[in-house]
C-alpha cells in the first residue's frame, strides 16, 4: 500500500510513517468516493445521520444562540469518531469482503476498550469547549446578542480582542484535534494498539508531512463549510466521503504491520 516513490521512516518498533505527496489527497478523495459508491446505503446512512444531527443543533442555536460558535467548532474534534464505521466499511473493501450495514454497526460494538475511551475524551473535550464558549461569550462579549442572526452580524463586523483569543484558541484546538485523530482513529479501528501509542503514531505522521497535512486539513475544512452553506444537507455525501477519504490517508501515511491486526480483520480470510 505504499505509494510509488514513497519513503518510510521508523516511528517505533511497530509502525512506520510514510512520505506523501500534495497530488495524494486527490486520490484519497477519489477513493473515497468509489468507497462510497460501493458501500451504498451503509456509508450514505453515516452522512444522513450526521446531518439530521447537525439540522437539529442548528435549530437549538435559534433558542440559544450560545451554543452556535461552540458546536460548530466542536464538531471538528468529534466528526472523525463518528466515522468509525466508515473506517471499517473502507477496510472491508480494501480487502475485497462483502459490505452490509452490520459491519459498520460491528465496529461501534466491538470496538476496543481504547477506541471508545479516545472517543468518550473527544466528547467531554467537546462539551468542554462549548461550555467555555457559552461562558466566553456571556462574561467577556460586551454586545447584545439575542439570536443566532445577531452572533453572525457580530462576527462580520466585530473589531474585539475576546473574539479574536477565542478564535485563536479554537483554531489551536482544531489544529491539535486533526493532528490526534487522522491517523489515530482508524489505526485503531484496524489493529490492536493502546490510545496513547495511536495518538504518537498520528502525530509523527503530521510532523513528517506538514505540507500534505496542512492542505488535507484546508480540504476538509472547505467541505465541512460547503456542507454548513448547504443548511447541512451536503453531509448526506459529503461526510462519508471524508470519512472514506481518511481511511485512504491513513493508509498512505502508515505502515502498520508490525502491529496485530484486530480480531475483526484477521489475516487468514
Amino acid at each position: 500500500m505504499t505509494p510509488q516513490g514513497a519513503t518510510s521512516i521508523p516511528t517505533s518498533d511497530t509502525a512506520q510513517i510514510k512520505t506523501a505527496e500534495p497530488k495524494d489527497i486527490v486520490r484519497w478523495l477519489t477513493l473515497g468516493w468509489r468507497d462510497m459508491r460501493t458501500a451504498g446505503f451503509p456509508s450514505l446512512l453515516h452522512g444522513l445521520i450526521v446531518a439530521v444531527i447537525s439540522i437539529a443543533i442548528e435549530v437549538a442555536t435559534f433558542a440559544y444562540w450560545e451554543v452556535l460558535p461552540g458546536a460548530v467548532t466542536g464538531f471538528v474534534l468529534i466528526g472523525p469518531f463518528l466515522a468509525t464505521g466508515l473506517y471499517a466499511l473502507s477496510c472491508r473493501i480494501e480487502k475485497q469482503r462483502s459490505i452490509e450495514l452490520r459491519d459498520a454497526i460491528n465496529a461501534w460494538r466491538h470496538g476496543s476498550r481504547c477506541l471508545w475511551v479516545f472517543g468518550l475524551l473527544l466528547v467531554f473535550a467537546t462539551g468542554g469547549w462549548i461550555v467555555f464558549s457559552v461562558f466566553m461569550f456571556h462574561f467577556f462579549i460586551d454586545v447584545e446578542i439575542n439570536q443566532a442572526r445577531d452572533f453572525f452580524v457580530y462576527v462580520l463586523t466585530q473589531d474585539d480582542s475576546s473574539f479574536m483569543l477565542w478564535t485563536i484558541l479554537g483554531a489551536l484546538g482544531a489544529a491539535l484535534a486533526f493532528a490526534v485523530t487522522v491517523v489515530s482513529l482508524p489505526l485503531m479501528v484496524e489493529r490492536d494498539i493502546n490510545t496513547r501509542d495511536a495518538i504518537y503514531v498520528s502525530l509523527r505522521a503530521v510532523g513528517e508531512n506538514p505540507l500534505v497535512m496542512v492542505l488535507w486539513a484546508m480540504t476538509i475544512m472547505a467541505i465541512t463549510g460547503l456542507s454548513f452553506i448547504t443548511l447541512m444537507l451536503g453531509f448526506i455525501l459529503l461526510y462519508p466521503l471524508l470519512g472514506h477519504a481518511s481511511w485512504h490517508a491513513y493508509r498512505d501515511l502508515v505502515d502498520p504491520e508490525g502491529i496485530k491486526l484486530r480480531q475483526e480483520f484477521p489475516t487468514n480470510e
